[in-house]
């Protein structure tokens, strides 16, 4: 049973290139991971005002999840969020959502 951590972003429109450009030079740790297995970062609609992202995880185990929130790689990834959210606007904090999968197929 697998497990999908997400984020979501409401970027405030204007905002979408600066977005998608910190997350795409950020240096990403999650392969030195256990469990790690994809990370996709989602573009959505667009909304009043601004355009939805999702960050999404792909974890053998909401275990293997949590240790990587526990981690050295995490504390890494995240030290520079504060600053690196200064380069585009946000309205309002990322929404975490966990879940764990009951059925896939492919």
């Amino acid at each position: 049973m697998s497990f999908i951590a997400m984020n979501r972003f409401m970027v405030c429109s204007g905002s979408e290139a600066e977005f998608e450009t910190v997350w795409k030079s950020r240096e990403s740790r999650l392969k030195e991971l256990d469990g790690f297995r994809e990370f996709r970062l989602l573009k959505g609609p667009e909304g009043e005002g601004y355009t939805l992202y999702s960050s999404h995880v792909i974890w053998d185990s909401r275990s293997d999840f949590e240790a990587w929130t526990k981690s050295e790689q995490f504390r890494e990834a995240h030290k520079n969020a504060g600053s690196q959210t200064k380069k585009y606007e946000l309205m309002g904090p990322p929404q975490f959502e966990g879940f764990e999968t009951v059925l896939h197929e492919g």
